[in-house]
């Protein structure tokens, strides 16, 4: 039986990860932190509970806004694989990155963000003003060392990875699947044929990640 996950109002971060994140903010200046893991695995939570931790100083700028358009992605065959590092454009991920590692005190910068509502990214809807410390970015292929995703990591001061129970991970992404309109049977096909082969691909590479949390956001 499915278990629906607990809101983030009832969820909390352990305390050495807040205090790691302020010991990269005393570095001063611009920091970026990314967070990696596979489908599923808590990404999003633990970036909104982070950025809600430090207020004003911290911003989530996801890479999901980096979705190619359905549109595009239907011309080149790739609808069915969505979610695959190919169906990135990773190109503008890294362009974005670096232009919020080196803002200027007189800009501010929009960065896209990723509507499952609509299933689309949609451009300019996350305003970053140069007076945020710490760029939260989350992502399922940020420690990738394959092709053009292969310089990411290193765009970051700290790269994260989020760790989660396989049966629960599924569990979660089965849930949302069904929950943006798929049935359950075409939510669990969805999960073994596109998210599972993702997550192995992104599971081999955790390893590169500074550090590694632990998450479940089910029942406690």
């Amino acid at each position: 039986m499915m278990t629906s996950q607990r809101p983030v109002t009832e969820l909390s971060l352990p305390k050495p990860i807040i205090e790691r994140a302020e010991a990269l903010l005393q570095k001063g200046g611009r920091c970026l932190l990314g967070i990696a893991g596979p489908p599923g695995a808590g990404k999003s939570t633990v970036a909104e509970l982070l950025a809600a931790e430090l207020g004003a100083r911290a911003l989530v700028v996801p890479m999901d806004g980096f979705h190619l358009a359905n549109q595009e992605l239907a011309r080149l065959g790739l609808a069915e694989r969505k979610g695959a590092p190919d169906t990135f454009d990773v190109h503008g991920y890294r362009a974005l990155l670096e232009r919020l590692r080196h803002q200027r005190a007189d800009e501010t910068i929009y960065a896209p963000s990723f509507h499952r509502d609509i299933e689309e990214a949609v451009a300019g809807s996350i305003p970053v003003s140069p007076d945020v410390s710490l760029i939260i970015s989350e992502g399922n292929y940020l420690l990738l060392d394959e092709g053009p995703w292969q310089p990411v990591a290193g765009l970051f001061d700290e790269c994260w990875y989020v760790a989660v129970d396989p049966d629960e991970r599924r569990t979660r992404l089965i849930e949302r699947h069904m929950h943006f309109g798929r049935s359950l049977e075409a939510a669990q096909a969805w999960v073994n044929q596109t998210d599972e082969p993702n997550a192995l691909r992104i599971e081999q590479y955790r390893n590169r990640a500074h550090l590694q949390i632990p998450w479940s956001d089910g029942p406690a």
